[in-house]
């Protein structure tokens, strides 16, 4: 592992855990033999919008575990966790590759947002 791999997501999710562990609907960690793979949390989004909006944020898998499918199912994960609750979650994606990957999963680009992704979450009907 390089010495700053994820190191500012995991440092800035246990930062923000720590001050307010109320502001996450949910957070999701993936192990693989004993090690931890990935995280990723859910939260309101930071931006006011209407209708409320959540952002996923902090999704993080280990460069050793990568292209196993742990971010997908860590991401599906979350937005289950919205439907019924909000009608979109949002996401940074910080780069190119992260836009790629939300693209992939179903998020749209978007302009002159405080995000630069979104997804529609459908209703539990």
């Amino acid at each position: 592992m390089r010495p700053l791999d994820g190191h500012r997501h995991m440092t800035r999710l246990a930062a923000e855990f720590t001050l307010n562990r109320a502001m996450f609907h949910a957070m999701y960690t993936c192990r693989v033999n004993g090690r931890l793979a990935g995280v990723g949390a859910i939260t309101d989004a930071p931006a006011m919008a209407a209708p409320p909006m959540w952002r996923m944020r902090r999704l993080y898998v280990h460069r050793q575990f990568r292209r196993r499918e742990i971010a997908r199912t860590i991401a599906g994960a979350l937005l289950l966790e919205a439907v019924g609750k909000v009608s979109t979650v949002t996401v940074h994606a910080g780069n190119d590759g992260a836009a790629k990957f939300w693209e992939a999963i179903g998020f749209r680009p978007v302009e002159d947002r405080a995000w630069s992704h979104e997804a529609r979450v459908p209703d539990r009907s």
